[in-house]
């Protein structure tokens, strides 16, 4: 018996585009503190960022607002 692929919303949830945004925030302040000097607070302070970006997406993964697996 052939098995119907189950439909994937290719991170069109919620979870998708907070975890994206705030990875890119991230990086662009990490990158930014790279060039200037480099100034690790401000790089440590991206880090963080995309750090915080993946424990959000994971807490509303659970809170149902991401793709179901």
């Amino acid at each position: 018996m052939a098995r119907t692929p189950q439909y994937y919303h290719h991170g069109r949830s919620p979870a998708a585009w907070v975890g994206s945004i705030m990875a890119s925030v991230g990086f662009v302040v990490a990158a930014i503190g790279g060039v200037m000097g480099p100034s690790w607070l401000v790089v440590i302070i991206g880090a963080a960022i995309i750090l915080l970006g993946g424990i959000v997406t994971m807490v509303m993964k659970a809170m149902g607002l991401g793709q179901p697996a």
